[in-house]
């Protein structure tokens, strides 16, 4: 194993087997805006071994209020390959690889066919799906983390163990268009938590430390500090 005093904060947390469990594992993060620049950054420092990014798009200056990892001077670059060049600077340790594709792309499917977890950081609810529909066809657990304005939810999908996250979520046709119909909304820090309580569900779910948000749903109210769990029915039949 490499230099754990870089490690040193979280050891007596995680154990020896669990960094190890860490250098080992394989994160797919599906978009790195205002979540995947906070998971992204807090999976690189705690030492995943590979964090592969997903996204297609490039770093506006309306970005820039909550997604973190980037700065001005990256304004009009894709942002993998900023997100890329950051996190390498974080952690030398850990291999970032990253994709100017969506979650669409064949490559997507063969680097989430390699991981152990995927994880939910995207901004509209078409792609969502599809990344819900990968995670069930390969069998891999699927960290989804929302928000809007004040409000956040996460929760953990795990194919046998819980339903999918459509019908988590109850999402129909109707509200899946809706999604699409205007920018999403947010103060910056929102996606800094909800993103940041990803990133702790991910630590937990590779090193088998705590207990995972499976069949829960996290509920996330910043503009009152308001948090509530409920707990999610798998009596029902699930779409998947």
């Amino acid at each position: 194993m490499s230099d754990l005093e870089r490690y040193l904060r979280q050891l007596e947390l995680l154990g020896l087997e669990g960094q190890e469990k860490l250098r080992k594992a394989r994160v797919v993060i599906a978009g790195v805006g205002g979540l995947g620049s906070v998971v992204s950054m807090y999976l690189v420092a705690a030492g995943v071994g590979r964090v592969v990014l997903f996204d297609s798009g490039v770093l506006e200056l309306n970005n820039l209020n909550r997604q973190i990892i980037y700065s001005e001077e990256d304004l009009g670059s894709h942002k993998v390959v900023a997100a890329v060049k950051k996190l390498k600077k974080i952690n030398s340790e850990v291999e970032v690889v990253g994709y100017v594709e969506d979650v669409r792309s064949d490559r997507f499917r063969e680097e989430a066919r390699d991981a152990d977890l995927i994880v939910d950081c995207l901004d509209n609810w078409e792609s969502r799906i599809v990344v819900d529909k990968v995670s069930w066809e390969l069998k891999k657990p699927l960290i989804h983390g929302g928000v809007s304005e004040f409000y956040g939810q996460v929760t953990t999908v795990v194919p046998g163990i819980t339903k999918c996250l459509r019908c988590i979520l109850n999402l129909s046709e109707e509200k899946l268009s809706s999604s699409l119909r205007k920018p999403l909304q947010v103060i910056g820090p929102t996606p800094g938590v909800v993103g940041s309580i990803e990133a702790v569900e991910a630590i937990k779910l590779i090193t088998g430390v705590g207990e995972l948000l499976t069949n829960k749903l996290l509920i996330i109210d910043l503009k009152r500090h308001e948090f509530a769990v409920l707990k999610l029915s798998v009596s029902e039949e699930c779409r998947c």
